[in-house]
């Protein structure tokens, strides 16, 4: 059901993925693939700041499932991630710590990896991404999660003055944020042409749409 799921999400496209996500609830065959679904609805809800519709689409959810199911975890992590969005950190807390110790316990890794990535943002950065990264490097058919938990890694390191360390977790991250992360990285330790070099290289691959205080930021790192 993992890759089912993931196949109808366009996250620049809401519109037309709750639509594929209702089409797909009259196709699903048992309760906790339905809560599954509404999992998914909710979680667009709340990246509409919907938080309420959100809530209720989980509570539609909860009724359906078993305790010990993947549609619990979904609930559990859904829940978390609109609590997190709607303000409530220490609400989400909780809810990712479980979603992450009966994804786990289910052999849901994917779902474990996301609830240790998200329980990375209200909690123990350090901890739970290095849990998530113990997950992904024994299960090589979850590298797409190296990027961002080495992402999120590099970013607390770099706020704690670690800069070494910031510069080698943003090194294990290909994508186009993790090259503005080592452009950051490299002019706070006073490298100023590598940090130039790799602003450059952010900028060439930095989306379209992406803020202008990001665009801003590595033209002026780029400049020297």
């Amino acid at each position: 059901m993992e890759d089912r799921l993931r196949e109808l999400w366009d996250f620049a496209d809401l519109d037309g993925t709750e639509a594929r996500f209702r089409a797909f609830l009259g196709d699903v065959q048992t309760d906790d693939e339905r809560a599954e679904v509404l999992t998914q609805l909710a979680r667009v809800e709340g990246l509409r700041e919907n938080f309420a519709a959100g809530h209720a689409l989980v509570d539609e959810a909860e009724v359906l499932v078993a305790p010990d199911s993947t549609g619990r975890v979904r609930a559990l992590l859904e829940r978390g991630r609109l609590h997190r969005s709607g303000g409530e950190p220490e609400a989400a807390q909780p809810l990712f710590v479980a979603a992450f110790i009966l994804a786990k316990t289910r052999g849901d890794l994917s779902l474990a990896v996301d609830a240790a990535h998200m329980a990375s943002l209200v909690d123990d950065p350090e901890k739970w991404t290095k849990q998530g990264l113990e997950i992904v490097v024994a299960n090589p058919g979850l590298v797409r999660w190296l990027g961002p938990l080495h992402n999120n890694l590099g970013w607390f390191y770099f706020e704690n003055g670690r800069y070494d360390e910031a510069l080698e977790a943003f090194e294990k991250t290909p994508e186009a944020y993790a090259e503005s992360g080592k452009a950051k990285t490299l002019h706070a330790l006073g490298r100023t042409e590598e940090a130039a070099a790799a602003a450059r290289r952010a900028l060439e691959l930095l989306p379209h749409d992406s803020h202008d205080e990001w665009v801003e930021e590595m033209e002026a790192i780029a400049a020297g």
